[in-house]
């Protein structure tokens, strides 16, 4: 057993699982891997079921239905933390998060003590984005900002989904209240780690888009996003 956890939500993911799978096993550090699915219609969890034969490393988790990427999370957060990991990595099933960065996030908590760690596309205000349309790069470049306008949050990329944190940051962070399930997940649980003084380490990565598979982006999650920070940053998620 890995004392490091790497989290993959998802949904109609056939396309890419096992490739996912293979690169984040094939790492000289070892990690396991737990694959949380929203019981994908296209079979994605058999696939998961198949490759657990191979590997003792791998668990699968299938939820009953689609309730969003946050719940997913908060899902294998709570699994992870049963068995005591010391360390969680979340990471997207598409190669837009590239296997051989998780061992720069998880240096830089087992190394450089970081409560947690961010796999930060704009880092120092650098654009790292490969295959997005001008439409979606600004959105997301300027939702980075918008976040860290008003919230004060001290972060450059305030909604990457490539984040390690440490076991003890997922226990206090108090799970069960978190309120966003879409786009604003990631920025609650940066904020909420932030608010209770956790150090931040973030660490620059190549965001590639997916080449296989549809995106689960919407319009109703960038609104959460857009408004749910403003509620957010009034009510200032105290301690």
């Amino acid at each position: 057993m890995s004392n490091t956890l790497v989290i993959i939500p998802t949904y109609n993911e056939k396309e890419n699982i096992e490739a996912i799978i293979r690169a984040v096993f094939s790492q000289e550090k070892q990690f396991d891997i737990l694959v949380v699915d929203d019981s994908s219609p296209d079979g994605t969890s058999n696939i998961v079921k198949n490759l657990q034969q191979e590997f003792a490393n791998l668990f699968l988790e299938i939820r009953k239905e689609k309730t969003g990427l946050g719940t997913a999370y908060i899902h294998g957060f709570k699994w992870a933390l049963k068995k005591e990991y010391d360390y969680i990595i979340e990471m997207d099933a598409d190669f837009s998060h590239n296997p051989n960065d998780l061992i720069k996030l998880y240096n830089a908590c087992a190394i450089d003590g970081a409560d947690f760690s961010v796999g930060s596309r704009y880092l120092n205000n650098k654009i790292n984005v490969v295959n997005w349309d001008f439409k979606r790069l600004f959105l997301s470049y300027f939702a980075s900002k918008y976040v860290r306008i008003i919230t004060q949050i001290p972060i450059f990329d305030t909604t990457a989904g490539f984040v390690c944190y440490t076991n003890k940051v997922l226990k206090n962070i108090e799970l069960d209240k978190i309120k966003f399930v879409g786009y604003a997940f990631q920025i609650e649980m940066k904020f909420k780690a932030w608010k209770r003084n956790y150090k931040h380490k973030e660490v620059s990565i190549i965001f590639t888009d997916r080449k296989k598979g549809t995106s689960k982006m919407s319009g109703s999650i960038i609104s959460e996003a857009v408004f749910g920070v403003v509620k957010m940053r009034l009510q200032g998620l105290p301690k």
